[in-house]
Parts: C-alpha cells; sequence; structure tokens
C-alpha cells in the first residue's frame, strides 16, 4: 500500500473536517441525484454500465467470426460455456413411460402420458398424432415446451398448436413445465406455488449448487425427445421444437444444445440482452444462466449456435420483450447463417399484436415444421379445434403427479445433490489446506485481495451534534458509480479505542437513534463507522418484487450480476474490506466488525478472506447456513446471498470456522428468517 497516498488522504480528509458546519438532525447522506442518478437506481445503473462493456465486446466479436472454421469453434466453445453454467446433465435413466388415457378427436388422437425424466421424477405430456387413415406414418415428432400458463398443455394455446400439427401430419408432444399443469413441485405445502414465482423459488436453491431452473426444464425436454424417438410410428430423424414466452425460452436453450432438432420455432422470448435490460429487465429464473453475458452468449447466439439448421423467430410488435432486440438478434443470426451459404434457413414472423401464441403464430409455426419436416411449403389454415377439457387431459388420476407414489419434485432431487456434495465438501476441507481453500472461495465470490482494491474518494458532508458525540455524513466512492453512504460516529471528549464497522441489512439509520446500539459503542470508548453497503440504506431498490418472498427487492439488480458472472455477495464483501481499510488507515490496528441481517454473509467472506484486517467479528440474525436453504426448499430473501455453485466447494460453516474465536453469531435465521438451533 503506498503509505504517501494515505497520509494525504487522511490530511485532506483532516482539512476537510476543519472547514465543514454542523447539520440539522437529518441522518441522511447522499443527495436526491448523483450525476443525473437516484440513489435507488445506483445498483441498476452501475450493472448497466458493466454489461454495455460486454455487449461492445460481443458485437466486436461477432465480426472476426466469418470462416466455416471459426463459426464451429465458437458454436462448440459456447455449447461448452452454457453446460458448464447450468452444471451437469443428469445420466439418462429408464423413461418408464406409460399411456394412461386416449381420447380422439376428427383428424387426430391425444394419448395422455406419463414418463420419468429422471427416477421418479415425473411428466406429464399430450401426445396428438395424426390419423393413420390421412397420414402415412412414420410422422415427423414436435415437442411443444408450454409457456407459464397455470394449467400447462390443457391451454386452449398449446392444445391448439398441438391438434393443428396433428392435423397436418406431424406428432407433437405438449409437456407441462414444472410447476404447472399437473406438476405442482409443492404439492403438499404450498399447492398454489406455481408459474415464474415457483420457477424462480427452486432457483434459489439450484444457483446454490451450481445449476438453474433451466437445467430442470432442459433435461424435461431432451427426455421429451427420447420419448418421442422411441415411437415406432414417429421419425427420429425428423424431430421439431416450438414454444411460446416460457416455453419460447425452453425451446431457445434446447434447440441451441440439442442437435437432434432438425426445425425450431421460439415465440415470444427472442430479444437482446442489450434491448431486455434497458426495458422490462431480467425475468425469471430460467430466463437468466450465470455469467452469460460475461461469456458472450446472448439471444443472439441461441440461434447462431445451431447454424444452419431451419430456425424461424416468432415475436410479435407489441410484446414486453422488445422488438427492436428481436431484428437486431435476427440480423446477427441471418449474416452468420449468410455467410455459411444457408440464408433461407432463418426467417422472422412478426405478429401485428402484444405477447401471444395466437392464429398467426401458430399457422407459420407449422407452415414452417411442415417445409422443413414434410418438404411440403403450403399455406396452413387453422380449422375451429374442439379443446379437451382438463379433465380429459389429465394424465394422472388426481391431476397431480406428485401424489403418485414415490414422486420426486425438483427440490428433493436439490436435496439429493446437496448430501452428495456435503460429502465431497468435507473430504475437500480435510485434504486441503486452509489457504488453498480459501483461495477457491475468492475464486467463486470474486471477492479481489485487499491490495487490488481501490481507495476510496472520502467526501465529509457535514457534522450532526449529539450529547457527547458528533456524527460525520460522509460519502465513500469506492469505483465508478458506487457510492456508499457512511454515518462517522466519534466521541468528543475521550480517545478512540479504536474503530468498529458497522453493517446492517436496513442501512445505516438503522441502529443510529438516541440510547441504540451504535450509539452504546461510542460512549464506550468506540469510534464507530456505519456504512450502507452497496443495494441497502439509500441505495436500497424499494419496488416490490413481482417473484414474492424469494427474491427480495432488488431481484433485477441481482439476476443482471448473475448474468455478468457477479454476486452481491462479492460485490458487498469488497464494499466492507474498503471500508475497514479505510478505518484502519485513520488509526493502526485491527477493526471490529458488527453485522446484522442478511449482510452477515458478505461480512462473513470478507472477514474469513482477509481475517487480519479485523479483531473481532459478531454476527447477528443471519443466515445459519446455505445447506439449510436446499433442505427447506421455500425460503425467504435469500436470493441477494447466493453465490453461484458455493456449496460444491464450501457452505457458511467452513468459513466461520476459519475465524475461530475471533467470531461471535448471534441469534441465527434459518432460511425462512426464523431462529434456529440447528448448528
Amino acid at each position: 500500500m503506498n503509505l504517501q497516498k494515505v497520509s494525504i488522504a487522511v490530511m485532506c480528509l483532516s482539512l476537510l473536517l476543519n472547514t465543514v458546519t454542523f447539520a440539522d438532525e437529518n441522518l441522511k447522506v447522499l443527495p436526491d441525484t448523483i450525476k443525473g442518478v437516484k440513489p435507488v437506481n445506483m445498483m441498476k445503473h452501475y450493472l448497466l454500465s458493466q454489461a454495455q462493456k460486454e455487449f461492445e465486446r460481443w458485437k466486436a466479436d461477432y465480426e472476426q467470426r466469418k470462416t466455416p472454421e471459426q463459426i464451429v469453434e465458437y458454436q462448440k466453445r459456447l455449447r461448452n460455456k452454457f453446460l458448464e453454467a447450468i452444471g451437469p446433465l443428469p445420466r439418462r435413466t429408464p423413461l418408464k413411460a406409460r399411456i394412461t388415457g386416449e381420447v380422439h378427436r376428427r383428424g387426430y388422437k391425444v394419448e395422455k402420458i406419463i414418463f420419468e425424466s429422471q427416477p421418479k421424477h415425473y411428466v406429464s405430456a399430450a401426445l396428438f398424432l395424426p390419423d393413420s387413415r390421412k397420414h402415412k406414418a412414420p410422422y415427423p415428432g414436435v415437442l411443444v415446451p408450454c409457456g407459464h400458463s397455470r394449467n400447462g398443455k390443457a391451454s386452449e394455446a398449446y392444445q391448439t398448436m398441438g391438434a393443428l400439427l396433428a392435423l397436418n401430419g406431424m406428432a407433437a408432444m405438449v409437456f407441462d413445465p414444472i410447476d404447472q399443469g399437473e406438476r405442482s413441485q409443492l404439492l403438499s405445502q404450498f399447492p398454489d406455488l406455481q408459474g415464474t414465482k415457483a420457477h424462480t423459488m427452486v432457483g434459489v436453491g439450484s444457483i446454490l449448487l451450481g445449476r438453474n431452473t433451466a437445467s430442470f426444464e432442459l433435461w424435461d425436454s431432451m427426455r421429451g425427445i427420447d420419448y418421442l424417438q422411441s415411437r415406432p410410428e414417429i421419425d427420429p430423424n425428423r424431430i421439431g421444437c416450438t414454444g411460446n414466452s416460457g416455453g419460447g425460452t425452453q425451446t431457445s436453450h434446447l434447440m441451441s444444445l440439442d442437435d437432434r432438432i432438425v426445425a425450431a420455432a421460439p415465440s415470444c422470448y427472442i430479444t437482446s440482452f442489450e434491448r431486455l435490460l434497458s426495458t422490462i429487465g431480467p425475468q425469471d429464473a430460467e430466463q437468466n444462466i450465470y455469467g452469460q453475458i460475461a461469456f458472450g452468449m446472448d439471444h443472439a447466439d441461441y440461434l447462431m449456435m445451431r447454424a444452419p439448421k431451419p430456425t424461424i423467430i416468432c415475436a410479435a410488435t407489441n410484446d414486453f420483450f422488445d422488438i427492436q432486440g428481436v431484428w437486431n438478434s435476427f440480423r446477427y443470426a441471418k449474416r452468420l447463417y449468410t455467410r455459411m451459404g444457408f440464408a433461407e434457413r432463418i426467417d422472422l414472423l412478426e405478429n401485428d399484436a402484444s405477447h401471444n401464441y395466437n392464429k398467426i403464430q401458430r399457422q407459420g409455426v407449422v407452415r414452417w415444421m411442415a417445409r422443413w419436416l414434410l418438404k411440403k411449403d403450403e399455406p396452413i389454415t387453422e380449422p375451429a379445434v374442439k379443446l379437451l377439457s382438463e379433465e380429459e387431459i389429465q394424465c394422472s388420476p388426481t391431476g397431480q403427479v406428485m401424489n403418485l407414489q414415490g414422486a420426486r419434485s425438483t427440490y428433493d432431487l436439490n436435496r439429493d445433490y446437496e448430501k452428495k456434495l456435503a460429502g465431497k465438501r468435507q473430504r475437500l476441507w480435510t485434504k486441503t489446506s486452509q489457504s488453498k481453500m480459501l483461495n477457491q472461495i475468492r475464486t467463486i465470490t470474486g471477492i479481489r485481495k485487499l491490495e487490488e482494491l481501490p481507495e476510496p474518494k472520502v467526501e465529509v458532508l457535514g457534522v450532526i451534534e449529539r450529547d457527547g458525540y458528533f456524527i460525520k455524513k460522509m460519502i465513500l466512492k469506492s469505483e465508478d458509480g458506487i457510492y456508499l453512504p457512511a454515518l462517522m460516529f466519534t466521541a468528543k471528549q475521550t480517545d478512540s479505542k479504536g474503530f468498529v464497522l458497522y453493517i446492517h441489512e436496513k442501512g445505516n439509520k438503522e441502529d443510529a437513534g438516541a440510547g441504540g446500539p451504535i450509539e452504546k459503542l461510542v460512549k464506550s470508548g468506540r469510534s464507530v463507522l456505519a456504512v450502507d453497503v452497496r443495494g441497502t440504506g439509500e441505495t436500497q431498490q424499494g419496488s416490490k418484487s413481482k417473484l414474492g418472498e424469494a427474491t427480495g427487492f432488488d431481484w433485477k439488480n441481482v439476476y443482471t450480476a448473475y448474468l455478468l458472472g457477479r454476486s452481491y455477495v462479492g460485490m458487498r464483501g469488497e464494499d466492507i474490506l474498503t471500508c475497514a481499510r479505510f478505518l484502519q488507515e485513520q488509526k493502526d490496528g485491527p477493526v471490529d466488525l458488527v453485522a446484522t441481517g442478511n449482510v452477515c454473509i458478505p461480512a462473513l467472506h470478507a472477514a474469513a478472506l482477509e481475517p487480519n484486517l479485523f479483531g473481532s467479528v459478531k454476527l447477528t440474525r443471519g443466515l445459519v447456513c446455505w445447506s439449510d436453504v436446499i433442505e427447506s426448499g421455500i425460503s425467504v430473501n435469500q436470493f441477494v446471498n447466493n453465490v453461484h455453485g458455493a456449496l460444491k466447494v464450501y457452505d457458511l460453516p467452513n468459513l466461520a470456522e476459519t475465524l475461530g474465536d475471533k467470531l461471535i453469531i448471534e441469534q441465527p435465521l434459518n432460511a425462512l428468517g426464523e431462529p434456529t438451533n440447528k448448528y
């Protein structure tokens, strides 16, 4: 560390303190805007600026990708990165498929299917088969993953798509994604937890295991193709896939990874991350793959990874998935297909409507499938379709597969995986030196070494006088776009007995009242710096979460960071280290750290990685361990403290053990935010 720079910084701070005037008792630190940005939007603005750098790099890399060899290398590299980000896929096990019923309609029939994508993990599906008197087998097979409809495959749009494909000589399997239709995953506890909220809830635990809600959906889809290929009346070499909205997400993922898909038609999902982040922002769990913006996998890449296989993008002019982003991605893909000599194999259907899978979309999709799977290119007209009732299309006896004997949910599968990882963690920590393990944790979290962190720029805005002590209002500017509001509490008369760094999940003002915990520390002779680490207090994003208690208010910013391969634990951990080092420079010696609430996890990381910086560490009302999130299944506001793949290497008690007697833990909480004596 440059001691001359430190001395100059301290001297400047001292001169500044002598010139400020006493302020009224108003503990608000940040102005209404900083460089035109409101404090509550600080993290959104900061993360968007980081993402923009990656978008520019993506565009430059794209322009260098022109020869067949370069394109093949790019496709292989990106597929490997995609699979790495969602975790290893399961091994193939017997499908144990069974037909539970059959319904006939004019021109086609519907078989009700249940199969096991993983042992006892049941998938409910409706297989629409053409009338064998009108269409000769073997037929092409088209997989239709449903969007976020409550009733899944029973929804009008998805039934009609299945029927229209069958009427035109193609078999179609429409299946329920997890937490939709007959596949509620927490049926006994929360039968109404469905759709995007449910997908995000399972995503919270999955991230800690190094996988994603998309991992489950992708494997269900792949096993769905396995089933289609197992049927003698379906041609295994003529497979298509189409889905809308959430089904468009699943189609995009599947078509980019599974070479068996000859023709694909994702609907109302493809846009671009540049437009998505600047409009509605990230959406639920399966739509966000860890680090994908950082390693260069945008929406256009879902199209280009499968080039030159036939693909049509179905889009809606007034969709919340931005239409400008759709056309940008289409243009990039079209140019790449053209470079490969197959410009005609990619197309775009823009429907002058809002988010939909309507008649125009369906007719366009079926015509595309017929062109490439049947070698027929004729107009498709959708007739009136007599839908199956929810009872008629029901595959399981009770309408929920989790009622089947021995059924395993996604939460059960995560618990199984965590048990395996727990044994591996124990062996790893037994056989590997503590220093090497901490270096691995540093890599996983992205927390830099202390000497690599930039020196903060400090601005003192005013001083408040209280009985026996002063409160200095300060801003610590730790990096471009990050402003940490802070309050320095200093006794008037006595020499300081050292510094306390005080972090609270609700911000620096939470315990700052007269007679409160901070005042007691000051009157005992301590100087206290209470800081809002990024995304807390004055920089807390305040909008209501549509995804519920699983995510907290700042879920969109957390997902943006996740797409960039970063975590709030890592960023907040660096904030804590920066502030602690600043205090140490004022008075040589270790700093005591106090953290309350969900900021305990970044505080624990900071202390474990730089133990010499801290004299003691007190954590109050923090999560007891990450493995409890997996065991519980349901969790409350744990998303912000997730680190992708952490449980492959360590859990929070591993960090705690490295601190020994230096660490005090009080009132630990379980994943639901309840007091626990589990550990």
